[in-house]
């Protein structure tokens, strides 16, 4: 699979793309026990930096629109990888380098392209031995800004009656032969500032915010030097949720805000399709091999800033998570 699935994942939208590159398809060669381990192990960064990053940006501002009053923003949401998710250990395999005790120390999705340790495989499978040596995958830790998981955001928000907001993102299933993908997330705002009387005559805007994310990416997968596919494809989906409480002083020009909140998400990677696995001068064939689920929450808190030049706006802001996750956009609005 091309190192560039981490893009497509938390960017198809906006057509990120890098050179094609070998992925993890080599791990495919272990038995089905070990396989799943090192996969999940391996992408595990860049779903839990999707879930964090597709549940943050979505306010810059806890003060609603006027009825029917609108803002269209464009940002892009970047969680930060910390160092120890870059490198994965696992030990207790029983296919993988057992002249030295089943272990393996190898880069995750998040880590360097420059670690790519030599792994020997040894399976035995209806009294035929089975094996190879192969390269783990190096990550794209150099292509990636700030060590970050990218995850875009074009957002409209509506204001309505009674001082709320409706928040929608939205893309329709685009992409290409190779790799299509669709998003749709939706926030409910409600500003509740009267509720604490006098505070309601100052700059101080208080609000509640909800919001939902779901994303489906399906991936073609093409051959490799040590797997031959036919129809393989990589499904991705995840689905995100984020509550919080939003506070914001708004002045003529600067707009400071901040919100605390719990953020939760899950994320599932199908590989379908059959995958013959090359060792040498034998082979063997699998079907369906991956299945696997992944899983971030935790409280979250925000602090951000916003410049307004007249319609237009300049926002940012920093998220303390357990993937800390940064903030930047614009938008246009009215009322």
């Amino acid at each position: 699979m091309k190192k560039s699935i981490l893009f497509i994942l938390g960017a198809f939208a906006l057509g990120f793309n890098t050179n094609a590159q070998e992925g993890f398809e080599g791990y495919l060669l272990a038995n089905s026990n070990d396989r799943t381990k090192l996969i999940e192990a391996y992408i595990n960064p860049a779903m839990k930096g999707l879930i964090y990053g597709m549940n943050n940006g979505w306010y810059h501002t806890a003060k609603v629109h006027k009825p029917f009053g609108f803002d269209i923003s464009i940002g892009l949401n970047a969680s930060l990888v910390p160092e120890e998710d870059e490198m994965f250990n696992l030990s207790g395999l029983t296919s993988i380098n057992q002249a030295t005790g089943g272990s393996i120390s190898a880069a995750t999705v998040a880590g360097s392209e420059d670690t790519t340790p030599i792994t020997t495989v040894n399976i035995n499978e209806g009294g035929v031995n089975y094996t190879t040596t192969f390269n783990a995958p190096g990550g794209v830790k150099e292509s990636l800004p700030l060590n970050a998981v990218p995850a875009p955001a074009v957002q409209l928000s509506l204001g309505l009656p009674a001082k709320f907001e409706v928040s929608l993102r939205l893309v329709p299933k685009v992409g290409s032969d190779d790799v299509k993908g669709d998003l749709l997330g939706i926030g409910i705002k409600k500003e509740i500032t009267d509720w604490f009387g006098p505070i309601g005559k100052t700059p101080l805007h208080v609000s509640l915010l909800a919001a939902y994310t779901t994303m489906n990416v399906d991936y073609k997968i093409e051959n490799s030097d040590e797997v031959t596919v036919e129809n393989g494809i990589a499904e991705f989906k995840l689905n995100s949720y984020t509550v919080e409480a939003i506070a914001s002083l708004n002045f003529p020009i600067i707009n400071i805000y901040g919100g605390v909140g719990y953020g939760s998400g899950s994320s599932t990677l199908k590989m379908l399709g059959e995958y013959k696995l090359n060792y040498g001068l034998q082979s063997r064939t699998i079907n369906d091999p991956i299945n696997s689920k992944f899983d971030a929450s935790g409280f979250k808190s925000t602090i951000g800033a916003r410049l307004s030049l007249g319609f237009f706006k300049i926002f940012g802001s920093y998220t303390l998570q357990e993937y800390n996750t940064a903030n930047l956009g614009v938008a246009i609005s009215i009322r």
